[in-house]
């Protein structure tokens, strides 16, 4: 690829960002037409043909194709086709090999003396992460992130050190698996982001080596959503779409449609609208898509109403306050008052989408009791969001409601 054009190369990146072939781009391409312009593009073969050719930069496309293109990635026309710029995102083959490129910190000790280790083990390491994950629906990390790392740790330990049939290494693999991902949740919502992205790595080699790609998925996309909100939201973008051709699409409803809420997150936090867009689409067509497949316990909490969550923040994000405060408010007045966190995080997003709407008063008062839920939760998350609430009220700050606010947390 190094003698392809960069326009060229960005062409393929992003079709196989959205892990699109190329007979599948040249659907999207026709589609893009209008209705005159439709009737004179050539067949899908003879359109197939013509990428290929793109994508290797023998040519550059013409009119109507560079226009095309750019309606489809949601691009500008020029930036599309510039030879400058950043280097186009990787496809999600080469950041899965790069994940897999972490040494291998799971293999069993040499002269295992440990004691011979049961299903019914696997079973009660089933038990106890989920146990964890419940206590995270009303706890936040700074409360957990020990005992959360005691249960890792001990699983590596029984897994490194116990006897066991393959069948049973598998099973606590996958256990490995399932608590490197609420530990690394944990860890992150303590603040603690490098410590929770080497546990999402210990957790992707434990899942990739049980061979449970659904678990895998989840554990890359969690290090996506981590590095969309902290780290660089392109790579969050790239990591979110690898997570998706992981699960692959046989993958159950709930894993599906968590991947495209995932994928919806880092374009917004990278500024896409139209790739948000049709990723909030398309996390609501897997949700609905009974496809027989029995869905893992932890992806118990993937609801409708947690979509409807997702799509309220990228609006947010997306400086689209008119379909985020709607949104918020019905998820607000029903939502489970003893989850805090995520109450006070929600209030969060119903300021800002307040504030952006130019409602100053009411942002105040969603903002205060936001400030007041989270004034004791041990949360690294609600404290950024908090100074990112009153910064975006700053500009406000002659009104009566919100000079108080500032003046009290300040």
């Amino acid at each position: 690829m190094d003698d392809v054009p960069v326009w060229a190369a960005r062409l393929r990146a992003e079709r196989r960002n959205r892990l699109w072939t190329q007979r599948e781009m040249a659907k999207q391409l026709v589609d893009a037409a209008d209705g005159q312009a439709r009737a004179r593009l050539p067949g899908r073969e003879s359109l197939t043909r013509m990428i290929k050719d793109w994508e290797a930069g023998r040519h550059r496309p013409k009119d109507p194709y560079g226009v095309l293109y750019s309606r489809v990635f949601g691009m500008n026309e020029h930036e599309l086709f510039s030879d400058g710029g950043a280097a186009p995102r990787r496809a999600p083959a080469d950041v899965l090999k790069e994940l897999h490129r972490q040494g291998d910190p799971l293999s069993p000790i040499a002269n295992r003396n440990g004691r011979r280790v049961s299903t019914e083990t696997v079973a009660d390491l089933s038990s106890r992460v989920h146990s964890l994950r419940l206590a995270d629906d009303v706890l936040a990390g700074g409360d957990l992130i020990q005992p959360a790392f005691r249960e890792l740790e001990a699983a590596v330990r029984i897994y490194r050190e116990g006897i066991h049939t393959e069948d049973v290494g598998q099973g606590l693999l996958v256990a490995i698996g399932e608590f490197a991902q609420i530990a690394g949740w944990v860890a992150s919502d303590a603040g603690q982001r490098d410590q929770a992205a080497r546990t999402y790595r210990l957790g992707i080699s434990a899942a990739h080596e049980a061979g449970d790609g659904t678990l895998e998925s989840n554990l890359v996309g969690s290090l996506a959503y981590q590095i969309s909100n902290s780290g660089d939201p392109s790579e969050g973008v790239e990591l979110a779409h690898t997570a998706l051709e992981v699960a692959g699409p046989d993958a159950p409803p709930r894993a599906r449609a968590l991947c495209w809420d995932r994928v919806a997150w880092a374009h917004a936090r990278n500024g896409e609208a139209q790739a948000t867009m049709r990723a909030l689409g398309e996390a609501d067509d897997a949700l609905a898509d009974d496809n027989g497949r029995d869905e893992p316990s932890y992806l118990y909490w993937v609801d409708a109403g947690e979509l409807q969550i997702m799509k309220a923040r990228a609006y947010t994000e997306l400086r689209r306050p008119l379909r985020a405060v709607p949104l918020l408010t019905d998820v607000l007045s029903r939502y489970n008052a003893t989850h805090t966190r995520e109450l006070a995080l929600y209030l969060s997003w119903l300021a800002v989408a307040l504030a952006d709407a130019n409602e100053p008063e009411e942002a105040a008062l969603a903002a205060g009791r936001m400030l007041s839920l989270s004034a004791d939760v041990a949360s690294d998350r609600t404290a950024q969001r908090a100074r990112v609430v009153l910064a975006r009220l700053k500009p406000y700050r002659d009104l009566p409601q919100v000079r108080e606010l500032l003046i009290n947390h300040r």
